[in-house]
C-alpha cells in the first residue's frame, strides 16, 4: 500500500428481514422462486476467464419435490481439474501483488450485492437447492454471508497493521504474505455462508483458490459465484469445479503447489484428507495449512433450576431448524427429572402447531425436507432402529415419506441409556434424543456430557443457578467450542460468536474472526538497520 493507511468502513452485522405477509422482500423473493422452479439453470464449471461445459452432467432437483427438475451442472475430467490449478497459478501473481485495499473493495462490493440485488436470489436459490425456509435463507445465504465479507474485509485490515516494535536505528515490519501456491476450498451442501467464505476469505489474503462446492449445493454456489465476477474478482482467483470427489482431490493433494486445505464437512472424510496430506508430504514446495471444521453431537444441558418453557423452546429450535442439518443443531438433551415432563410436554406442544413437512414456498412450514435420499434413509433406519429398541421410545414424530420430498418428521427419542446410539451418532436431521437424569446427579451428568460423544463442537447449560453455570463451564471446557448459557447451541453470529469446534469437530480455527484469515497468510518480518556496524568485535572483547 503505497498511498496511505486506508480506514475500512465499519462492519455492522446485515439486519434480518422479517418476510412477514405483505412484506415486499416476501413477494419478491416467491417471485424469484416461481422463477428458478419454472426454469433450468446451467451451472458449468469457471476455471479462469471460461464457462466450461462438459459431456457429463448431472440434474439438480430440490429435495421437497425430488422428481422435478430445475437445471443441470457439469462435472469436471481430471484435466479440467488441472486447467483450474493453472488457472489459478496464473493469476497468482498479479492477485497477491494488488494493493490490499483493492481486494477489500472487490468483497466489500460483493457484501453490497448480496444486500441489495442479488439478496432475492441468492435466497431463493437457498430455498430451492437446500430446501431453507425463508427465514433460514435470510441468515444463512444473506446475512451471513454479507457479514463473513465485510468482518473480514475488518480483520484483514487489523492484522496487517498488527506490527513489531522497533528500536534505536532499526526498523523492524511484518508483511503478510499469502500462502505460496494454491488453497483448496471443500465446502458443505448446509450453508451458503459457509460456501462462499471458505474459498472467499482465503482469496481475500491474496491467496488463489479451487472450490469444490457439494453436489447438494450447486444451485446456489453459482449465485455466489455470479456475485464474485459482477463484484469485479479477477479471472482465475477462484476456479469452481464440480466432479467426482476422490478424482478432484487426488489430483488437487498430488500437486506440489498445493498449499492449503479449507474444510467444512464430515470428520470421517477431513481425517482421510489429513492422512492423504501427510502421505504426499515430500511432494510439496510448503507445509500446507489445513483448516477444518466438521462434524458435532451437540447437547443441550438443563439444571434443575431451568425454566422448562426456555428449555423447551431451546429443544425445538436447536434440534430442527433447518431439519436438524446444521453441524450446531441440538442432538442429545439431558433433563433433570423433576422438570423433564413440563419440558417435553412444551416440546410436544410445540411439534403438535407445526405443519407437516414441506415445502419452503409455503412459508408457514416450519419443517421442510432433508437434503437428499442418502439422508433419507439413514435417518428412517435411526427412527425405526428407536421404535424397536428396548432402550428407547419414540414419543413425539416417527414418521417418514419420500414419494414426493425427503420428509422426515421433527422426532424425538426418550432414551433410559445415557450411551444409547441416538446420543453418540451423529446424525444430521430432526431428530434428537432426550435422556432424563436424577436431579441429585448433577454432577455425574456433567462427567456423562463430556465423554459421551468424540465431537466438541456445541452445547448449551440452561440453569438459574450462577453457581451451577460456573460449575458445567468449568466442568465442559473441552466438550464445546462454542458454548452458550440459557440459549440453544446454534446460530452463531460473525464478530460476535466466532464459530469452530476441537477434538472430532475441528482444526477450531474460528470462522469469522482474524484467527480464520491468519492461517492463510504466511507472515515475513523484514528488519532494516540504518547505519551497519563495520567492525566484527563486540564490546566485551575489551
Amino acid at each position: 500500500m503505497g498511498k496511505g493507511f486506508f480506514q475500512v468502513p465499519t462492519a455492522i452485522n446485515e439486519p434480518v428481514k422479517s418476510y412477514a405477509p405483505g412484506s415486499p422482500e416476501r413477494e419478491t423473493v416467491l417471485q424469484q422462486y416461481q422463477s428458478y422452479y419454472n426454469g433450468k439453470v446451467t451451472v458449468p464449471l469457471y476455471i479462469g476467464s471460461e464457462e466450461v461445459h462438459t459431456d457429463d452432467t448431472r440434474d439438480m432437483s430440490p429435495p421437497h419435490e425430488h422428481q422435478h427438475i430445475v437445471g443441470q451442472y457439469h462435472l469436471a475430467q481430471k484435466k479440467h481439474v488441472e486447467q483450474a490449478i493453472a488457472s489459478g497459478l496464473e493469476a497468482k501473481t498479479k492477485w497477491e501483488t494488488l494493493n490490499w485495499e483493492q481486494r477489500a473493495a472487490i468483497f466489500l462490493k460483493a457484501a453490497d450485492l448480496i444486500a441489495g440485488p442479488y439478496r432475492a436470489k441468492i435466497n431463493a436459490a437457498t430455498m430451492m437447492a437446500q430446501s431453507k425456509t425463508i427465514h433460514q435463507a435470510e441468515i444463512d445465504a444473506a446475512c451471513e454471508l454479507i457479514d463473513f465479507l465485510r468482518f473480514n474485509v475488518e480483520y484483514m485490515s487489523q492484522i496487517y497493521a498488527e506490527q513489531p516494535e522497533s528500536s534505536e536505528g532499526i526498523w523492524n515490519r511484518v508483511e503478510y504474505r499469502p500462502l505460496e501456491g494454491f488453497v483448496y476450498a471443500i465446502t458443505p451442501f448446509n450453508f451458503t455462508a459457509i460456501a462462499g467464505n471458505l474459498p472467499a476469505s482465503a482469496a481475500m489474503m491474496g491467496n488463489v483458490v479451487l472450490w469444490k462446492p457439494s453436489d447438494s449445493q450447486v444451485f446456489s454456489a453459482k449465485v455466489v459465484m455470479d456475485v464474485f465476477k459482477e463484484a469485479g474478482l479477477p479471472d482465475g482467483v477462484i476456479n469452481m469445479v464440480m466432479g467426482d470427489p476422490v478424482m478432484v482431490t487426488e489430483t488437487v493433494l498430488s500437486h506440489a503447489d498445493f498449499s492449503g486445505l479449507h474444510f467444512t464437512g464430515s470428520t470421517h472424510v477431513f481425517k482421510e484428507l489429513w492422512k492423504q496430506i501427510g502421505t504426499n508430504i515430500h511432494t510439496y514446495k510448503t507445509y500446507p495449512r489445513i483448516v477444518g471444521e466438521t462434524g458435532g453431537k451437540d447437547f443441550i444441558l438443563a439444571h434443575p433450576t431451568a425454566k422448562p418453557k426456555v428449555v423447551a423452546t431451546a429443544i425445538t429450535r436447536g434440534a430442527f431448524e433447518f431439519q436438524g442439518q446444521k453441524c450446531s443443531a441440538a442432538s442429545r438433551v439431558y433433563l433433570p427429572k423433576s422438570i423433564s415432563d413440563e419440558v417435553l410436554d412444551y416440546v410436544k406442544k410445540d411439534l403438535d402447531s407445526m405443519n407437516k413437512p414441506g415445502s419452503p414456498e409455503d412459508m408457514s412450514n416450519f419443517i421442510t425436507a432433508v437434503i437428499h435420499e442418502g439422508s433419507f434413509d439413514k435417518l428412517a433406519k435411526y427412527i425405526d432402529q428407536a421404535k424397536s429398541d428396548t432402550a428407547s421410545e419414540i414419543i413425539a414424530g416417527g414418521n417418514y415419506d419420500k414419494s414426493v420430498g425427503y420428509f422426515i418428521e421433527p422426532t424425538v427419542i426418550l432414551t433410559t441409556d445415557p450411551k444409547y446410539t441416538t446420543m453418540e451418532t451423529e446424525l444430521f436431521g430432526p431428530v434428537v434424543t432426550i435422556y432424563v437424569y436424577d436431579d441429585a446427579d448433577w454432577k455425574e451428568t456433567l462427567k456423562l456430557v463430556d465423554s459421551t460423544s468424540e465431537y466438541a463442537l456445541t452445547g448449551a447449560v440452561l440453569s438459574q443457578d450462577r453457581y451451577a453455570i460456573e460449575e458445567a463451564t468449568t466442568a465442559l471446557r473441552n466438550a464445546a467450542g462454542n458454548f452458550y448459557i440459557n440459549d440453544k447451541p446454534t446460530g452463531a453470529v460473525v464478530g460476535q460468536q466466532p464459530f469452530g469446534g476441537a477434538r472430532a469437530s475441528g482444526t477450531n480455527d474460528k470462522a469469522g474472526s482474524a484467527q480464520n484469515l491468519l492461517r492463510w497468510v504466511s507472515p515475513r518480518l523484514i528488519k532494516e538497520t540504518f547505519v551497519g556496524p563495520e567492525d566484527y568485535r563486540y564490546p566485551f572483547l575489551g
